[in-house]
């Protein structure tokens, strides 16, 4: 069977500084590569020491466009956004005094329009078993239940659904 050929230290440490002058990355990202790269733990301690000394990588940073972007262009809340990071091994010490930054406002402002497409598009046979689709819809988004029961209780949103 075909074998890759390993890379060497050199060879992971110029792809992953080249990776990161193109676009933001984590520090798991980057661990993640390096042990699909089969690079031992010395070599991989090396690498992302380079790599954060010299501003490649910088959790904190990537953490804060992460969030940033998900919310502004993906419309995701915050229970989605903290999954994501999860998987991408950020710690939450890093993510969490980042989404406590955030006005609560700007979820709502996220949030509103997703509910009132939904509510415009859901077919239900009552008000309660349509705002039950349209709360399911909005937690699978990541926006928390008190968020969304805020939007929906809103007479506003009712009044121009109908």
């Amino acid at each position: 069977m075909f074998q890759k050929k390993q890379i060497t230290e050199q060879q992971a440490l110029s792809k992953l500084t080249g990776l990161c002058a193109r676009a933001e990355h984590c520090s798991g990202e980057m661990l993640d590569k390096l042990r699909q790269w089969r690079i031992d733990e010395e070599a991989q301690a090396r690498i992302m020491e380079y790599l954060i000394k010299n501003k490649f990588v910088d959790d904190e940073r990537y953490t804060r466009f992460f969030i940033n972007d998900k919310i502004k262009y993906n419309g995701w809340g915050r229970r989605k956004i903290e999954q994501a990071l999860w998987m991408k091994h950020v710690d939450k010490s890093i993510s969490d005094p980042i989404f406590d930054e955030i006005d609560p406002e700007e979820y709502l402002t996220q949030l509103r329009p997703i509910i009132k497409q939904k509510l415009k598009t859901t077919k239900a046979n009552s008000d309660y078993e349509r705002s039950m689709k349209v709360i399911k819809y909005a937690m699978s988004r990541g926006f928390e239940i008190d968020l969304i029961r805020k939007c929906i209780d809103d007479a506003d949103i009712f009044d121009e659904t109908y």
